[in-house]
């Protein structure tokens, strides 16, 4: 697929599971809502590449890698994420959650020598500016109290495993594993891994009937899983986890643009400043370097010659 549909699939699918995901909290527990979203996700998955004839049997030195992949960015990551908004609000939750760039090209440096430049900086500070900006009123009474701070250190050690996510899911690509093959693999493993906490900390299997509970699961694990993470992962491989990453960014604009139409948010100055940030720092950070550009023409130029 061209790679800014795969962009922009992956912003507006994961700019509305912030919204699914509220429905997921509650009477289940963290691990165990995740254990039936990335179970039901594997199943599809698999389903797929058995229809679509993708290889599925690999080496067990590859399954050691799909299971940290999936414990990373199928399980204990969004269990983090999802307790992290038992002890703050949501907007500081998508604030600590956008620093995945910054990890993402500290990661990228240390596992693939992968040479950031200065726009991708630029472009980064603008959006993690727009962020902070666009909750400023949300998060400007917030005091560091204990409770806070546990919250914060759970979002950005959820962040930090999604990362190292994203690390695992370039090596998988990188051995030319199927990218479904590895996704549905690693969602398998992210399940079961949920599965085995729920049962360490006591909590029951029970699916509760109601709608929003089983539209909001759905969605999480068709769009928010399958689709979203498989266009994701793609892009990781074609431009970069440094600039895929800046989708994380993108999240929350996405849903404050929903939310004024479904749950009539009310704009203000910090609201047009924020998203104005957030989108100039997007087409900052994935527009083609100067430098690409001038060879581009360079070459051009040659060959018209």
């Amino acid at each position: 697929m061209n790679t800014t549909f795969l962009y922009v699939i992956t912003v507006l699918i994961w700019g509305s599971t912030w919204i699914a995901i509220n429905y997921q909290l509650g009477d289940v527990s963290p691990a165990t809502s995740l254990f039936y979203r990335f179970g039901l996700a594997a199943i599809v998955l698999f389903s797929f590449c058995k229809f679509s004839k993708v290889p599925l049997i690999f080496p067990i030195k590859h399954h050691l890698q799909f299971i940290a992949f999936g414990l990373t960015l199928f399980g204990f990551n969004y269990y983090f994420l999802y307790n992290a908004q038992q002890h703050i609000n949501s907007a500081l939750t998508c604030i600590a959650f956008s620093m995945i760039m910054v990890f993402n090209m500290i990661n990228a440096r240390i596992w693939y020598n992968t040479k950031i430049t200065s726009q991708v900086y630029v472009g980064g500070a603008l959006g993690i500016a727009g962020i902070t900006t666009l909750f400023w009123p949300q998060i400007n009474d917030i005091s560091l109290s204990a409770q806070t701070l546990t919250g914060l250190g759970f979002c950005l050690t959820g962040t930090l495993l999604a990362s190292t996510g994203n690390m695992f899911s370039i090596k998988n690509q990188e051995k030319q594993i199927p990218l479904h093959a590895a996704n549905a693999w690693g969602m398998a493993y992210g399940a079961i891994g949920m599965a085995v906490w729920a049962i360490s900390q006591g909590a029951s299997f029970t699916i509760p009937l109601t709608t929003p509970y089983i539209t909001s699961l759905l969605y999480l694990s068709l769009f928010g899983s399958v689709i979203a993470f498989g266009s994701y992962l793609t892009l990781l491989n074609r431009i970069g986890a440094h600039k895929a990453s800046y989708a994380s960014i993108m999240f929350p604009a996405i849903a404050v643009l929903i939310s004024s139409f479904v749950e009539d948010f009310q704009w203000s100055t910090y609201t047009v400043i924020g998203l104005s940030c957030i989108f100039v720092g997007n087409w900052v950070v994935l527009a083609k370097p100067k430098t690409q550009k001038k060879n581009t023409n360079f070459v051009h130029s040659k060959a018209t010659n």
